[in-house]
């Protein structure tokens, strides 16, 4: 095991400009620390959180008028934008607080028997590999993860080997378009189609692609896709969405029933009204959803996902030079965007996280997957080129390298 030594704790990262550049004030982040773990719960802008907190205040104002009167156009109209920014019918998407709870309404769903199997990967977030062994326990059903060895080839083999394994009892493809231990992107469209075409439903994780890549949910055709607001698109925590093809609404059971198409304004769709209203709640996050695409479209998205993935080849780069270890995949936007996943030699990796932090300011999380650990660095606009210097720097120092 590589021995963790002690170092200095780094300084306030210096502004770097650019195209795509966000200076590090428009957010509520504190200035002393290289926060370089954006995709765990992400990070609001300021003038986003502003209208957030609007939307709470006028709320209390008058809740009744709020919740009971005012509450369906609301939402009809922030599932416009949504909609519009996603490539879908806003009839097809609902919003829920997180991706996990909404990818739990579908698992909980889809009626499972002894024997039937749900193909993945070993590559998934760990909550919904507990979510799926818990269904399997009291369906009886089977969960497959497929392992998928690193180094990645290509994005044709990633598909061939996960689709070697649907078999005549397999119900269910689940997959993540974004991974989240070790930020790889899948070719789910490619499975989607695939998965369609022998009668298997389609779940993609979508939770860390919403702002980070380019969705067309119209085109991809999943059966169900999640997604969360909050990370990558910088929406206030608790706003993410559940879209369901129009095909597959009727399979859907809310895990929570309530007035459902009672509710003034109901739409008519047993899928958006028994999902939209499950009591009462908090829906400002929600509404500042169409904010938060507005303020990427001011803010020149696309210029700053370009810069973010820069920064994180440099992040490769410089760790790779530091460890001697080869990458996971190749270097390509095809493969990671604004997260990058890479080796660590053999190393007490809650130790060095903890160190990381405590020592160096340095957020970021370390990642044990198959046994190997790994850091996952995720990279938002804020981001400088001295806030990569200083992890390397606090590496070095920690690993001793």
């Amino acid at each position: 095991m590589q021995r963790i030594s002690s170092g200095p704790a780094g300084k306030t990262a210096a502004a770097f400009d650019g195209p795509g550049a966000l200076p590090r004030d428009g957010f509520l982040l504190d200035p002393e620390v290289a926060f370089l773990n954006h995709g765990s719960f992400g990070a609001v802008p300021r003038a986003v959180f502003a209208a957030y907190q609007e939307w709470q205040r006028e709320l209390e104002r008058q809740p009744v008028e709020f919740l009971g009167r005012r509450f369906s156009d609301l939402l009809r109209e922030a599932r416009l934008a949504l909609a519009a920014y996603v490539r879908t019918s806003p009839d097809n998407l609902v919003y829920v607080p997180n991706a996990t709870e909404a990818l739990n309404i579908v698992a909980h769903s889809v009626r499972l028997a002894p024997g039937d199997e749900i193909v993945t990967t070993d590559h998934e977030y760990g909550a919904m590999d507990r979510m799926w062994q818990s269904i399997c326990r009291r369906t009886g059903a089977i969960y497959r993860p497929v392992h998928l060895p690193l180094p990645m080839t290509t994005a044709a083999d990633v598909a061939d080997l996960i689709w070697a394994a649907v078999a005549p009892r397999t119900r269910v493809l689940f997959l993540s378009q974004l991974t989240s231990p070790t930020a790889l992107v899948f070719p789910v469209s490619e499975l989607c189609r695939r998965a369609r075409a022998a009668g298997v439903l389609s779940i993609v994780d979508g939770a860390h692609a919403l702002g980070q890549l380019p969705l067309d949910l119209d085109a991809m055709k999943p059966d169900f896709y999640a997604a969360n607001a909050h990370k990558w698109l910088c929406a206030p925590k608790g706003s993410a969405f559940l879209y369901v093809r129009p095909e597959v609404q009727s399979l859907v059971e809310p895990r929570i029933v309530s007035w459902g198409d009672q509710m003034p304004g109901a739409s008519g769709s047993r899928f958006l009204d028994e999902l939209q209203w499950t009591g009462t709640r908090d829906i400002a996050a929600y509404l500042t959803v169409p904010v938060a695409i507005r303020f990427w479209a001011e803010h020149r998205w696309e210029d700053s996902r370009l810069r973010c993935h820069e920064l994180a080849r440099t992040t490769r780069e410089s760790i790779e030079a530091l460890t001697g270890l080869p990458q996971i995949c190749p270097d390509s936007m095809d493969w990671f965007v604004q997260m990058a996943t890479v080796p660590l030699p053999p190393c007490d990796g809650p130790v060095l996280k903890r160190r990381l932090y405590d020592e160096f300011r340095v957020e970021v999380p370390v990642v044990e997957w198959q046994g190997r650990q790994f850091l996952r660095v995720s990279l938002q606009a804020y981001n400088t080129r001295r806030d990569v210097e200083r992890l390397t720097e606090a590496l070095r120092a920690l690993l001793k390298l």
